[in-house]
């Protein structure tokens, strides 16, 4: 059944009952959906729980042979909870922001500790966890047990955007309305709302992009509210662009990946051939010892966290 027409509207009606968005969007999943080690049964929650933190802002051709590595070094939250902190950084390798592995390592001690080494079923369990946030309990809750919870990354935000709201591109941060929107569009069934997350998401990823969108390809142009407008241009807040050359996310990249390669500690004089501006790098390091991905030790030298 199709939502109702307003009145000088192309908006979709966001009501579950109403939405003419879930069949064919899950359709297509069906038929285009990539064969990725994280959907199959056999990656269990905890590799469901892996490939979400690896995937935040990274692609999924960086994310592949990183997360292989990772499973087959530490296939349970206990094989990696064992380890010092800093391993889970060397082992992060250049997936870029390295926080990420020290959370990783966090939620993977907890689970250990409070969950008998398995990843909690339950939402608010899920939640409870260090360096577990709303988006990341949701997608690990709806992808690895099925069920139903709105699942909002940058893609699912993209093609709401698009295809209920008309608008080109989403705020650039996750806003209550669309919150309530991800919520009114769930189905009510938990299988059915767990396909359509994935089903959404991978839409977004493949053919509604940010940039170069596939219309054409799309299951839902023809209800699509944005395209029905005529693609109006984006005219909220510009959006936030990825500098990384001269940043000093840059340096504390090139200061890592030194200490990555060592395997005793490093004195200072060999951090400092990395990046010529003092200033910078000096912050850079400062900046990387405060967020505990690296530990200073006496008489200049420095090390991956043990502890």
């Amino acid at each position: 059944m199709t939502a109702p027409t307003k009145p000088q509207s192309n908006t979709v009606d966001p009501t579950p009952s109403a939405s003419p968005l879930h069949t064919p969007v899950i359709a297509w999943f069906e038929t285009h959906a990539r064969d990725l080690p994280w959907r199959r049964p056999e990656a269990g929650p905890w590799g469901v729980m892996v490939s979400e933190f690896m995937l935040q802002q990274t692609p999924v051709n960086r994310v592949l042979p990183v997360y292989e590595q990772w499973l087959s070094r530490w296939p349970r939250p206990a094989d990696l909870a064992k380890e010092p902190p800093g391993e889970a950084v060397r082992a992060w390798g250049r997936l870029g922001y390295p926080r990420r592995a020290l959370r990783l390592h966090g939620a993977a001690a907890a689970i250990t500790e409070r969950h008998g080494g398995d990843v909690p079923r339950d939402h608010a369990q899920l939640l409870a966890l260090p360096g577990i946030g709303e988006y990341t309990a949701a997608a690990v809750a709806s992808f690895a047990y099925g069920q139903r919870h709105a699942v909002l990354d940058t893609n699912v935000r993209r093609v709401l955007a698009r295809a209920v709201t008309g608008t080109q591109y989403p705020p650039n941060a996750t806003t209550a309305a669309e919150r309530k929107l991800a919520r009114a569009l769930l189905p009510e069934d938990e299988g059915t709302a767990s396909r359509w997350a994935a089903a959404s998401m991978e839409l977004g990823a493949l053919v509604c992009t940010a940039k170069n969108e596939s219309c054409h390809h799309c299951p839902i142009a023809a209800q699509c509210a944005w395209r029905l407008a005529g693609k109006p241009a984006h005219d909220g807040p510009a959006r936030r662009g990825q500098t990384y050359a001269g940043t000093d996310r840059q340096v504390r990249g090139k200061l890592l990946a030194v200490l990555r390669d060592a395997v005793e500690p490093v004195p200072q004089t060999v951090l400092d051939r990395v990046w010529d501006e003092p200033v910078q790098r000096a912050r850079a390091l400062d900046g990387l010892v405060s967020d505990g991905l690296v530990e200073p030790l006496p008489d200049g030298f420095y090390r991956l966290p043990l502890t």
